[in-house]
C-alpha cells in the first residue's frame, strides 16, 4: 500500500512536452512532507537504543515530522523530548505551522529561533551525551528512513528519471539505486551540488546506455559557472551550503546518467503556476522545484520515451 500517491497526469505532461510526468505527493503525508520518511525512522531507532532526549536544526518540515512524531509517541507512556531550533529567517508559514503544533504541549518540545540553528543544535548535543541531534546530511540512518520512499517509486513501470527538490542530498542519495536518472534540483541561492554540473546542458537525450563525449560534457564542473550563490529564495528550504554528501552524490548522479539544475525565483513561480492552472494542484515553492527542474531540462534539449516523476516535498 502506497503511503503517498503517486499519480499520473496526461495534461500537465502533455504542456511540458514529455510522454507522461508522475508526481509524488509527499506533501500528502501524514507528517506534512518527505521528511516524515526519515525523521520519524531516526528517533525510533534511537529510541530503541535508549535515547529519549532529541534536539533538531530545521528550516520547517524535518522540524514538523519530528514534533509530529513526538506527539504521537507522548500519547502512550513513552515521554520524549525535543528542541528545534530554527532560523530567524524562517517562512512565516513554516513558523506558524511549528507553533500551532505545540500549543498545547507542555514541556515535551521547545522551540528557539537563533542566529545559527545547526552550530546551536550541535552544541546542545556535544554537552549532553543523552541528547541526540537528528541531522540528515551526516546520520546514514536518514537514508534507511526513505527506503519506503524508494520501494513506492519502484513501482511504477520503466521509471526513466526523477527530480528531487535538493538541500543536503540525502533524499536524492537514498534513491540513488532506482535505477532511473537522478536529477537534483537547487537555487540560485543555494547549489554546492548542482553547481558541479554544467547549466548549460548539452541539447542532444543523454540516453542512460550511452557513455561516450556528450555524457561526459554534461557532467563535467562548468569553470566559471554563471549562477552565484547569492541572496535569498522563495525555495526556503534549500538551505545546506556545505553539503557533506556532495561527492557520493555527484557520483550518483553521474552513474545515473541524470543531472543538476538551478533554477530561478522566477522558474519556480512559473512553475508554481503552471501546475496550478493545467491541474488545479497547489504546491509551495520548495515543492515546485521538481517541476521547474524538469522544465529547465526539457528547455535544454532532454527527452524520455517513458515516465518522469517530480517529488512534491512538502507544504
Amino acid at each position: 500500500m502506497l503511503m503517498t500517491p503517486q499519480q499520473s497526469y496526461p495534461k500537465l505532461a502533455q504542456t511540458l512536452g514529455i510522454p507522461e510526468i508522475i508526481l509524488k505527493r509527499e506533501d500528502l503525508h501524514p507528517y506534512g512532507s518527505h521528511k516524515g520518511r526519515s525523521i520519524p525512522y531516526m528517533m525510533e531507532e534511537y529510541i530503541k537504543k535508549g535515547y529519549s532526549n532529541f534536539v533538531i536544526s530545521s528550516s520547517g518540515n524535518a522540524a514538523l515530522a519530528a514534533l509530529k512524531f513526538v506527539q504521537d509517541c507522548n500519547k502512550t507512556n513513552t515521554k520524549i523530548t525535543l528542541k528545534i531550533f530554527i532560523g530567524k529567517n524562517i517562512a512565516k508559514n513554516k513558523l506558524s505551522s511549528i507553533q500551532s503544533e505545540i500549543l498545547n504541549l507542555k514541556s515535551e518540545i521547545l522551540v528557539e529561533q537563533v542566529d545559527n540553528p545547526k552550530q546551536s543544535a550541535f552544541l546542545e548535543a556535544k554537552n549532553n551525551n543523552k541528547v541526540i541531534n537528528l541531522r540528515q546530511s551526516t546520520d546514514d540512518l536518514a537514508l534507511e528512513g526513505y527506503k519506503t520512499l524508494a520501494d513506492e517509486l519502484e513501482e511504477i513501470d520503466n521509471l526513466e528519471a526523477i527530480f528531487i527538490p535538493t538541500s543536503s542530498g540525502t533524499t536524492a542519495q537514498a534513491l540513488g539505486n532506482l535505477g532511473a536518472q537522478i536529477h537534483i534540483v537547487q537555487t540560485t541561492a543555494c547549489h554546492p551540488i548542482a553547481e558541479f554540473f554544467s547549466p548549460y546542458q548539452v541539447r542532444e537525450h543523454l540516453s542512460r546506455f550511452h557513455i561516450g563525449s556528450e555524457i561526459e560534457r554534461g557532467s563535467k564542473p562548468h569553470p566559471n559557472p554563471p549562477l552565484q550563490g547569492e541572496g535569498k529564495s522563495i525555495a526556503g528550504a534549500i538551505v545546506d551550503k556545505i553539503a557533506h554528501r556532495k561527492e557520493k552524490i555527484i557520483e550518483i548522479i553521474k552513474n545515473s546518467h541524470g543531472s543538476g539544475w538551478i533554477v530561478t525565483d522566477e522558474e519556480i513561480q512559473n512553475a508554481i503556476k503552471l501546475v496550478k492552472e493545467t491541474i488545479n494542484i497547489d504546491i509551495s515553492p520548495n515543492s515546485a522545484l521538481s517541476i521547474a527542474g524538469l522544465q529547465k531540462a526539457t528547455q535544454n534539449g532532454w527527452t524520455w520515451s517513458g515516465p518522469v516523476a517530480c517529488l512534491i516535498t512538502g507544504k
